[in-house]
C-alpha cells in the first residue's frame, strides 16, 4: 500500500502575512520571504504525518496489489471529500476503471470508506502481481487554511516560531539541544487519525 499526493494544496493553513506578524518579521526580504514559506509547509507536511490527515484539499491516489476481502476499501488521510475514479490492471498491464455505480463513497466515517453497494462485486479480472489497484480520491478540511482547526494551526505556528528561531539541529554554543516543543506535540495528538 502506498499513499501519493498528485495535487499539492493551493495554499497553506497559515498565510505568510499571518507567519511573519507572529514572527514579528516587519521586511520584505525574498530569501526571508522564501524560508518562512518553506517553514510553513514544513509544518503542515509534519502536521499531516504526525496526525495521519490531509489538511488542505489535495488528491492523492492510494496504490494497492489487490481488491479488498471484506466488501471496502478504507481510505488514508482523513477528511475525505471525494472519490475521483478506481482504476485497475490486469495482468497485460491493461487500465480499466470500475464504474462508479458499483460503489458508494463513504465521506462520513472517519477514515472514509469505498464500500460496495448491494449485489456489486469488485472486477474478477486477474489482476497483476502489485500495484493491481489504484484508487484516486480528494481530502482535506477544506479549500482554505481557515478550514484547518485551530489546534492544528496553533501547531504550525509553534513549529515554525520554533524553526525560525533553532535554525540547527543542534547548538554550538553549549546550549542544550532543542526538541519539538512539547505544545506542538500536545496539539497535533488531540485529533490524530489511530493507524493500524
Amino acid at each position: 500500500m502506498a499513499v501519493t499526493v498528485i495535487t499539492e494544496p493551493a495554499v497553506e493553513p497559515i498565510s505568510i502575512d499571518d507567519l511573519k506578524n507572529d514572527l514579528k518579521v516587519d521586511s520584505d526580504l525574498v530569501l526571508d520571504d522564501a524560508l518562512i514559506l518553506g517553514l510553513g509547509k514544513a509544518a503542515r507536511v509534519l502536521a499531516e504525518k504526525v496526525q495521519g490527515r490531509a489538511l488542505i484539499t489535495q488528491t492523492l491516489e492510494l496504490t494497492l496489489d489487490g481488491w479488498p476481502a471484506k466488501g471496502f476499501f478504507e481510505l488514508p488521510c482523513p477528511p475525505l471529500q471525494s472519490v475521483t475514479s478506481i482504476t485497475y490492471y490486469d495482468e497485460d498491464d491493461n487500465a480499466a476503471t470500475v464504474d462508479s455505480g458499483t460503489y458508494f463513497v463513504d465521506t462520513v466515517s472517519e477514515p472514509g470508506r469505498v464500500v460496495l453497494n448491494s449485489g456489486e462485486s469488485w472486477p474478477s479480472t486477474t489482476l497483476r502481481a502489485v500495484n493491481a489497484v489504484v484508487v484516486r480520491f480528494v481530502a482535506g478540511y477544506g479549500a482554505e487554511g481557515a478550514d484547518v482547526p485551530e489546534t492544528v494551526r496553533n501547531a504550525i505556528r509553534l513549529l515554525v516560531a520554533h524553526w525560525y528561531e533553532n535554525r540547527e539541529a543542534i547548538s554550538t554554543s553549549g546550549a542544550v539541544p532543542k526538541a519539538m516543543p512539547f505544545g506542538v506535540q500536545a496539539l497535533l495528538w488531540l485529533d490524530r487519525v489511530n493507524v493500524v
